[in-house]
């Protein structure tokens, strides 16, 4: 399965990733990507596992870290990755991405 990502994501992502820089190390952040990484893995392998928050949007929380990826299956071989935000971010946030 491939993984695309929503330029959104990609800043949503990056943004993540300096905050755990600024606040506390490199280290923090490699790890919040590596857990990242993973889960989107994860998404690839079985991307109907997870459940649906909104039609035809799906949603995986990391483990360790307090943040979510919703992504939407856009064909037999593609997911398009919409969002990674954080869980209090407001709950709307990304849905309107395509």
């Amino acid at each position: 399965m491939r993984i695309v990502y929503h330029l959104g994501a990609r800043l949503d992502v990056l943004e993540a990733v300096e905050y755990y820089e600024r606040v506390d190390s490199a280290a923090l952040a490699d790890r919040f990507t590596g857990e990242l990484e993973r889960f989107v893995e994860r998404i690839a392998e079985t991307p109907n596992s997870y459940r649906e928050v909104h039609p035809g949007i799906r949603r995986i929380d990391l483990n360790k870290f307090p943040y979510h990826v919703l992504y939407r299956i856009i064909d037999a071989n593609t997911v398009k990755v919409l969002t990674v935000k954080h869980h209090k971010r407001r709950p709307t946030y990304g849905l309107r991405r395509r």
